[in-house]
Parts: structure tokens; C-alpha cells; sequence
């Protein structure tokens, strides 16, 4: 019997709903955020769980993903403002506030008992990230630059999470791997703000650490790019407790850092949105391979 049309309208409607809720969760973005997790969890584990990994995964992701449900809650408006977010599912009318903030909560429950399911601290630091994400980082965005100080805290919390779920317990590497994670956001946000300078002011964003696209934002970047290479190589003089680095992972890591030195610098030199974009692209790249390369060093 062929399906009638109200029925075929009820699938049609749930699936546009079902598509309108993962992309409120920024899927894509939220790999990576899965992805560090992941590496932190295989540096720390000594014996790989296939259940922790399961739970680390996909706690990790709804944890995340309720935090950008409600990040894009308390957004709706300035969203609408602004041509990059103006057809997001809230903005674009495709989820009404009292749906998104429904899955954001059921994912925010659900991913938090899977966290603890893996051990309490994985949990603490996890409602943690939720909570500053949610709580301090967003409604800070509208006071000022700021926010990118604050929101770089729950943004370094992936890796971290993943070790502390493989071992149940904090130490100086996971602090390592925190760190790393906090320092890179600083390049890689700014990017990002400075190619959206104009789109986020549109909503009274100001993001860039002086306010605007100049000399002071670019040394800024320059800055912090130069302090998460230093930090990035604590593993080669045995800085970082087990972390470790090969001969070739140590050049291989100098190497990394001296290419997003130069697209640091380059944006310094040109101040102009080409070279920030380039920059973006390359700190999207820089991140996962240095956590690659970590496991690699570990297991080969």
C-alpha cells in the first residue's frame, strides 16, 4: 500500500527537522572537536576500552553539540544579522527556540551520563566545558574580545577529556595537550575574526584583540602563534612528563610550527583577508597533524 500524503508530509517534516538539529550541532566543526579527543585518549591509554571510546565519542559530540544548540539559542538575533549565519536553523526558521533548546538538552544529558559512564572526571571536565561555553563565553561575546580569552578555556578542553577518560587522572600531560589546544584557538579565532570583521560587527561583535584589522590584532596573532610552537616542542626536552617526541617527530613538529610561524607573520606583513584566510586554512591542518603525530610517536 502506497504511503498517503499526510503520512509522506509527517516523514518529510521529521527528516527536514532531524537534518535542521545536526546542523545545529555544527557536525563538521564537532568531528574535530571528537577527533582531539580521541588522540588524547589513545596518548594516555595503556589499555585501549572499546566501550570508553564509544562513550568518549559520542558523549563528546552531544556534549558539544548542546553547547552549540544553546550557544545558537542565545545567538538567534545576532545570527540573523550576520550573512554567515543568517540560515542557520533558528535564524532561517527551520527549528523554533522551544525544539532547539529540547535536543540541546536532551544531548547535554545524555552526552554528560555517557562521560560519566567513563569515570566522574571525565564528567567534571565536561560539564565544565559545557558550562563556561554555554554560560560565559556567549553572552561575553557581545562585551568585547574578551570572549576569545574565555571561550579559549572549554575550546582546549577535547584533549584533555580524552586523556583523562583513558587514565581516570590529571597530570602534566594532559596540562601539555590543554595547553597546546588553548594557545592554537588564539591563531586560528582571529583568523577567522579578522576574515568576518565586517559580518560580525554587522551584530556588534567585536572579536579581534584590538577591534579592529591592524598592526596591534596582527602582532597579537604573531604572538601567540610563537608561544603554541614553544609549547608545542615541551615533549621534545621532556617537559611534559610521558609525552615524548622521536628525532623525526621533533623535526617534523619544528617544521609544522615554522610554517604557521610564517602564515602568522605573513598576515603582520600584508594585514590583508587573503593571508588571514590562508592562515585559518593552515591552522586547520596544524592542529590534528601535531595530535597525529603524538599517537604516532607513541605506538610506533
Amino acid at each position: 500500500m502506497n504511503s498517503t500524503p499526510e503520512i509522506k508530509a509527517q516523514e518529510s517534516s521529521f527528516s527536514q527537522k532531524a537534518s535542521a538539529i545536526m546542523e545545529l550541532t555544527k557536525a563538521r566543526l564537532n568531528m574535530s572537536v571528537v577527533y582531539s579527543a580521541l588522540a588524547g585518549y589513545f596518548l594516555g591509554a595503556n589499555e585501549v576500552s572499546f566501550w570508553n571510546i564509544i562513550a568518549l565519542a559520542f558523549g563528546g559530540y552531544l556534549v558539544v553539540g548542546a553547547a552549540n544548540g544553546f550557544n545558537q539559542v542565545i545567538e538567534k538575533n545576532r545570527d540573523a544579522l550576520m550573512d554567515r549565519t543568517k540560515n542557520r536553523p533558528l535564524p532561517s526558521g527551520r527549528l523554533k527556540v522551544s525544539e532547539a533548546m529540547l535536543a540541546s538538552s536532551i544531548m547535554a544529558f545524555v552526552g554528560l551520563i555517557l562521560l560519566y559512564y567513563i569515570n566522574p572526571l571525565t564528567l567534571g571536565f565536561g560539564a565544565f566545558a559545557l558550562f563556561v561555553y554555554v554560560l560565559v563565553y556567549t553572552p561575553l561575546k557581545a562585551r568585547g574580545p574578551i570572549a576569545v580569552f574565555v571561550g579559549a578555556f572549554p575550546g582546549a578542553i577535547p584533549a584533555l577529556l580524552g586523556w583523562v577518560a583513558a587514565t581516570g587522572d590529571f597530570a602534566i600531560e594532559p596540562g601539555t595537550l590543554f595547553a597546546i589546544q588553548f594557545l592554537w584557538q588564539f591563531s586560528h579565532f582571529w583568523a577567522i575574526a579578522w576574515i568576518a570583521d565586517d559580518d560580525y560587527k554587522k551584530a556588534d561583535y567585536v572579536l579581534l584583540p584590538s577591534g579592529n584589522r591592524d598592526g596591534k590584532s596582527a602582532l597579537q596573532i604573531l604572538i601567540y602563534t610563537f608561544f603554541l610552537i614553544l609549547v608545542s616542542l615541551l615533549p621534545a626536552f621532556g617537559l611534559s612528563g610521558s609525552l615524548s617526541l622521536s628525532i623525526v617527530g621533533i623535526v617534523i613538529t619544528a617544521l609544522l610550527g615554522a610554517a604557521f610561524m610564517y602564515f602568522a607573520w605573513n598576515l603582520y606583513r600584508e594585514r590583508s583577508i587573503p593571508s588571514a584566510r590562508k592562515l585559518m586554512i593552515y591552522s586547520i591542518i596544524y592542529l590534528p597533524l601535531l595530535q597525529l603525530l603524538l599517537v604516532i610517536d607513541k605506538y610506533i
